[in-house]
């Protein structure tokens, strides 16, 4: 990570679970870090969990990445105030509980807005923001093992076909990244069952193996922190005992 030091990084949906936890791991790294999130006031509190030395490289910027005018506004100011993004972690992800043959559209669409929309558009900035300054960046999006396979679990509705896209959108970054010219990275980071707030409390009390949120934040550092040279194209990891 030492390339990294003072460089700076965007957790989006930073406020909880695998951003925060990733958020205070690059802080800690080195980097300044941008926690994005909509309850900003909980990526505030982070900073009292960092070691004293490192809590002012944790800023903390509210933005609602479904949404378009928050993100262009979001990405603007860190230009201004940061110079631009070299790190870019995808981490914002909700999961509406209803089925699709009975489907809320609002539910449906809220999903798609902040899983694909919002991470195809943060990419997008932070794509343009590494390519202005010839920064040979790092994109990570924190997919889930539902964008390789649908587990037989009820109501998960859209989220595994949101997943599934993030899948497919790695793979097509990688190959316009290439296209481009240029040696930017994009990983993504598929975990199986994380224990974090947007598991329904019905798994979080069954007996069923879980990852923690530190788990993925140091498989961030490690895809991070590989060489220049080596790009992880795709990240797997599953708790001990999974049933899927």
């Amino acid at each position: 990570m030492d390339r990294w030091a003072g460089k700076v990084a965007v957790v989006t949906g930073a406020s909880s679970g695998i951003g925060a936890a990733t958020a205070k791991s690059l802080a800690k790294a080195g980097m300044t870090v941008v926690g994005l999130a909509r309850r900003v006031e909980r990526v505030e509190e982070l900073k009292k969990e960092l070691p004293s030395s490192v809590q002012g490289s944790l800023h903390a910027v509210k933005c609602d990445v479904s949404k378009e005018d928050d993100i262009l506004k979001t990405f603007k100011w860190i230009e201004q105030k940061f110079g631009g993004v070299d790190v870019l972690i995808n981490n914002a992800g909700i999961l509406r509980d209803c089925s699709l043959v009975e489907a809320d559209t609002q539910k449906v669409r809220e999903v798609l807005d902040t899983n694909v929309m919002g991470l195809v558009l943060c990419s997008r900035e932070a794509f343009q923001s590494m390519k202005k300054r010839s920064v040979d960046g790092h994109i990570v999006h924190i997919n889930s093992i539902a964008g390789h396979q649908v587990p037989n679990f009820p109501r998960l509705n859209i989220y595994p076909a949101s997943k599934h896209a993030v899948t497919a959108i790695t793979e097509t970054m990688r190959q316009e990244l290439k296209a481009e010219g240029t040696k930017i990275k994009v990983t993504s980071i598929s975990p199986g069952g994380v224990r974090t707030e947007i598991i329904p409390e019905e798994f979080l009390t069954a007996e069923m193996p879980m990852l923690e949120s530190e788990d993925i934040a140091e498989a961030v550092l490690y895809v991070v922190g590989t060489p220049p040279h080596v790009q992880v194209h795709e990240l797997t990891i599953k708790p001990v005992g999974e049933m899927f």
